[in-house]
């Protein structure tokens, strides 16, 4: 039977690519693609797939987000992050989400077709220079499932932060997240007293300082 993969990324050459490669293997293949986050949630839920392969850096939500609630919805997600950053905070709350492995988007095809593999069989998979990085950093991060950088914010005003911050409007949140205008701005509100911001400005400062969104 083959690793049933979700892909995604915003980025439609590099999904185009990566499914391009795993349709050469005999044991592998891509039952959906997903371009931002909403979506990869609605389609994981749906589809079921063996193993989610995520990029942290897309639109709606981040991979970030929607790997937390992936995992919210199935504890038992099988979820393989493939990003460019390599950098000490994303990997801590990546780990921290339960993701099971994190891949840097410069690794050879045998190294991401070998990480899908040991992913699916329950193996932690990380790139050389994120491991050496972990190691080095190890006694200064602490315990990792302590660590939180929800700031007490709900999945849905995670949500939001990031759309306000992305440029979106109530009225086009509303429309994206199929909810009112009003819950929108009463999630707005909710999310602006919590982190005692006052203005979008603010709230656009804080969502890259907690790489909610990429600059």
């Amino acid at each position: 039977m083959k690793i049933r993969i979700l892909l995604a990324d915003d980025h439609t050459i590099l999904r185009e690519g990566i499914r391009s490669l795993i349709e050469d293997e005999p044991d592998l293949e891509v039952v959906g693609e997903a371009e931002d986050g909403i979506s990869v949630v609605k389609l994981a839920d749906s589809l079921k797939p063996d193993v989610i392969l995520m990029d942290l850096a897309m639109p709606l939500l981040n991979g970030l987000e929607a790997t937390r609630q992936i995992r919210k919805n199935n504890p038992n997600a099988k979820i393989l992050i493939l990003t460019m950053h390599e950098n000490e905070e994303y990997i801590r709350q990546v780990l921290a989400t339960g993701a099971m492995g994190y891949i840097l988007k410069d690794a050879a095809a045998r190294e991401l077709l070998g990480a899908i593999r040991s992913v699916h069989k329950g193996e932690v998979v990380l790139s050389p220079a994120i491991t050496r990085l972990i190691v080095t950093d190890y006694l200064r991060w602490g315990d990792l499932s302590t660590q939180d950088s929800s700031d007490g914010l709900t999945d849905r005003e995670r949500q939001i932060l990031q759309l306000i911050a992305e440029g979106y409007t109530n009225k086009q949140i509303a429309d994206i997240l199929s909810i009112s205008i009003k819950t929108v701005q009463a999630h707005r509100l909710n999310l602006m007293k919590k982190l005692d911001l006052h203005d979008r400005g603010e709230l656009i400062k804080y969502a890259i300082q907690k790489k909610i969104i990429d600059i």
